[in-house]
């Protein structure tokens, strides 16, 4: 029989939440208690965006898991408005405040689980804790938004163009807001390479939405206490409304470090598979954590909900019963939808992959989201990172329309089960026309690797595009009304069908680049001229898209 040991959980949602469902479905008998420093212990936080912007109109379907569920399903003692102020580890005890009547009180535990969170980050300039100014972590936080939008605010500007930043951008634009988007860095989303962050950034712009990238705050226009303008560091302003605050977040350490707790590398509470940080008998889950990243294999800080359900699963098993699986390493796939565009991705960018020293080829494969012949068909861009000398997944992206998060879980699996990329060609995937296609992109992606590491093909990746060979030969084998609807100044144009009968306009000598639409025509031209003579023939993957994307066209 388990144990009747008390289990007491700092914070809810997510990770603390699923620690305490997990702790009691497998001890019956300990005493369970969640602390919670806010109203809600159990609410969806990925909804937020969504409720401020209308498309959830009942905000109780933001509440996960009611008091009475704790109580009576689970036989937790739930304490909300009370926060955690002090652990003392030696003696296993927690000092508890009642945030209504601030009254102190000391609580025994014989395992302790940190559901802590992370902080939205505020820059340290006046003005931004001004009434007008907003973050959105919590409920609170949606429900101040929610009502300055719906109170009359014409002009918003949101600062950050990370998940939550473009998820707020285009709500607050579906509610008739004139929205600015302000980021310091060149790009949006810095889960995504350059090439496929540009077609997001495209359609914010082509929804109206005025994207200023390459621009950070300097600073606040206030009038009445009121943000009224936004200052950028180049010195322009942007009139406001209402202000976001979409910078990211900062894991909240407070607690742990107070208590002596060991501190990783990557700035998040150090644990081991189990969860259990460096003091015995205390667990943490959650924003606050350092995971272990599942390619690089180090640690890494992962702000999302499933790592840190997963985490309460593996904690609250463990604090109950000193047994269960460990924590899997994560590789922090995540997905938006933006308009009418839907960007995902898992793994390492080609940014990531640089930093943690790994050798990496790209792939860039346009494709569509199910067969072309059967109506509706919309493109999407499919983008595979692997070793460059054991051909190992290190990660994917994929931007669209239709059928962008199929192939992103796919991906994600295949990395997490250490797949190759050429493996993906063999992969059996469901096809009939409404849903696929029996050559789906994942599978180009797993052919083109197929190809280069059977010496087939020598395809120039998306970020060699760039820094092309000495005196190469740029050859556009589309046709003429391709050429004329999307031209690729300094080439050679020779169609695919007429490449055979025009060779001499080639010189054999000299290294040659393919180019096509897609990337299809391309491989074929590629085929055609290695096999009549041409040593050095490179095939552009990714066509078109790569051609623009990478090229800064």
């Amino acid at each position: 029989m388990t144990s009747p040991r008390r289990i007491v959980i700092v914070g809810g949602v997510a990770g603390g939440a699923s620690a305490a469902a997990r702790a009691r479905r497998t001890n019956e008998h300990a005493r369970i208690t969640v602390i919670e420093r806010g109203a809600h212990a159990s609410f969806a936080n990925c909804g937020l965006p969504y409720y401020v912007g209308g498309e959830i109109t009942d905000r109780e379907r933001l509440l996960v898991a009611r008091p009475e569920r704790f109580r009576d399903w689970l036989d937790v003692e739930l304490r909300t408005g009370h926060e955690a102020i002090a652990i003392d580890p030696r003696n296993r005890r927690l000092v508890v405040r009642d945030l209504g009547t601030g009254r102190d009180e000391t609580l025994e535990w014989d395992r302790l689980i940190l559901a802590p969170g992370a902080r939205p980050l505020r820059p340290p300039v006046p003005g931004a804790h001004a009434p007008n100014v907003f973050t959105l972590r919590d409920l609170h936080d949606a429900d101040g938004l929610h009502a300055a939008v719906t109170g009359g605010a014409r002009r918003a500007v949101v600062v950050g163009a990370g998940y939550i930043g473009l998820e707020l951008a285009e709500m607050l634009a579906r509610r008739g807001l004139g929205v600015t988007l302000v980021e310091r860095l060149p790009q949006v989303l810095q889960s995504l390479d350059p090439e496929l962050a540009s077609v997001v950034s495209d359609e914010l712009r082509r929804r109206g939405v005025c994207v200023r990238l390459g621009q950070g705050l300097a600073g606040f226009e206030l009038e009445g206490g009121l943000v009224r303008s936004v200052t950028m560091d180049h010195g322009e302003g942007v009139d406001a409304d209402l202000v976001v605050l979409a910078l990211g977040v900062r894991p909240d350490l407070r607690l742990a470090e107070d208590a002596g707790l060991a501190i990783g590398p990557a700035g998040g509470i150090r644990v081991d598979e189990y969860m259990r940080t460096s003091a015995e008998g205390i667990y943490a889950v959650g924003d606050a954590v350092e995971y272990t990243h599942a390619v690089t294999t180090g640690p890494a800080l992962v702000p999302l909900a499933g790592p840190a359900t997963r985490a309460g699963r593996v904690a609250g098993e463990h604090a109950a019963t000193d047994a269960g699986p460990p924590m899997a390493p994560v590789l922090g796939t995540s997905i938006v939808r933006v308009f009418g565009v839907v960007a995902g991705s898992t793994g390492l960018t080609r940014r990531q992959a640089a930093t943690a020293g790994l050798p990496v080829r790209e792939l860039l494969v346009p494709g569509h989201d199910h067969a072309t012949y059967y109506p509706g068909a919309s493109p999407l861009v499919l983008k595979v990172l692997y070793h460059q000398e054991d051909g190992r997944l290190l990660g994917a992206q994929v931007v669209g329309r239709n059928g962008v998060d199929k192939r992103l879980d796919v991906l994600a699996t295949a990395i997490g089960l250490g797949a190759r990329a050429d493996h993906l060609a063999t992969l059996d995937l469901a096809y009939a026309p409404p849903f696929g296609a029996a050559r789906d992109p994942i599978h180009v992606a797993g052919f083109l690797a197929e190809n280069e590491r059977r010496g087939l093909d020598r395809f120039l990746a998306p970020n060699e595009l760039d820094a092309l060979p000495a005196g190469a030969q740029i050859l556009d084998v589309r046709n003429a009304d391709e050429r004329a609807a999307d031209p690729a100044d300094g080439t050679i144009a020779i169609p695919l069908g007429e490449l055979r009968a025009r060779l001499a306009e080639l010189d054999p000598t000299r290294p040659v680049i393919t180019l096509c639409k897609g990337g299809q025509r391309a491989y074929f031209a590629s085929r055609i001229l290695r096999q009549r003579g041409f040593a050095d023939v490179r095939t552009t993957t990714g066509g078109m898209v790569a051609w623009h994307g990478c090229r800064g066209h």
